[in-house]
């Protein structure tokens, strides 16, 4: 059974959220203030936290940005915030997905088993392998990424991202697939969470947003991991 933290300080809304997943076969503890999360993550150990961003004691984007560097489970944020601004902070500052309040239970519900089985996936023995290109190393048993011996801090789908690119070096990526194998639906022509978590790796991986010349963007292709540029 897997375990889901819902963190909503609207009551009413959180019951039914809870109520709805428990039905579904999921494991749900409820927290109603910000202040209180990160010590329930440690206790309660969830698969998956869905965040609510407007919450008392401390606000969903901040405790996003705090749980990131221990926490590697999905963090869906679940807010009423719509803007392009909100989303792109949101997954800037280490969230996996959101979604926009209201939002229909099944939609709800598709976004989490999504993310939920790309780290199923992910874990599966048989799939455990390693590529290193100079002073990259990346693992996907273990799923760690280390650079020059520095471990790299990556969110799930960072990391998703970062192998499929990698484990297809030298080969561009189109959009359509990234987003299929990545975040788990088509490519819309609008969503821009993948052009946010490449310029996230970029700057994580010492590579340049202006002038990238380890994870380039191919205009009106994809994106392309090249093998050499990590010497």
């Amino acid at each position: 059974m897997k375990k889901i933290l819902l963190v909503e300080d609207d009551r009413q809304l959180s019951g039914l959220v809870s109520e709805f997943l428990i039905s579904e076969g999921f494991d749900v503890r409820q927290e109603y203030r910000g202040d209180a999360v990160e010590k329930t993550v440690l206790s309660f150990a969830p698969d998956l936290i869905l965040l609510d961003v407007m919450l008392p004691g401390k606000d969903g984007f901040s405790l996003c940005r705090d749980l990131r560097p221990n926490y590697n489970g999905p963090i869906l944020i679940l807010t009423a915030k719509g803007t392009d601004f909100d989303q792109v902070l949101g997954l800037e500052i280490g969230a996996d997905d959101y979604v926009i309040k209201p939002v229909e239970p099944r939609v709800l519900l598709a976004r989490i088993n999504a993310l939920l089985r790309r780290g199923q996936f992910a874990l599966k023995p048989q799939e455990s392998s390693a590529v290193s290109y100079g002073g990259l190393n990346i693992n996907k048993g273990s799923r760690q990424v280390s650079l020059d011996g520095e471990n790299i801090v990556c969110t799930s789908q960072e990391f998703d991202l970062l192998w499929l690119l990698a484990s297809k070096a030298g080969e561009v990526q189109n959009r359509d697939y990234i987003y299929k194998s990545v975040v788990g639906r088509p490519y819309d022509g609008l969503d821009r969470s993948i052009d946010v978590r490449i310029s996230r790796l970029r700057k994580k991986l010492r590579d340049s947003n202006e002038t990238p010349f380890r994870i380039k963007t191919i205009w009106g292709q994809g994106y392309l991991f090249v093998p050499d540029a990590w010497v």
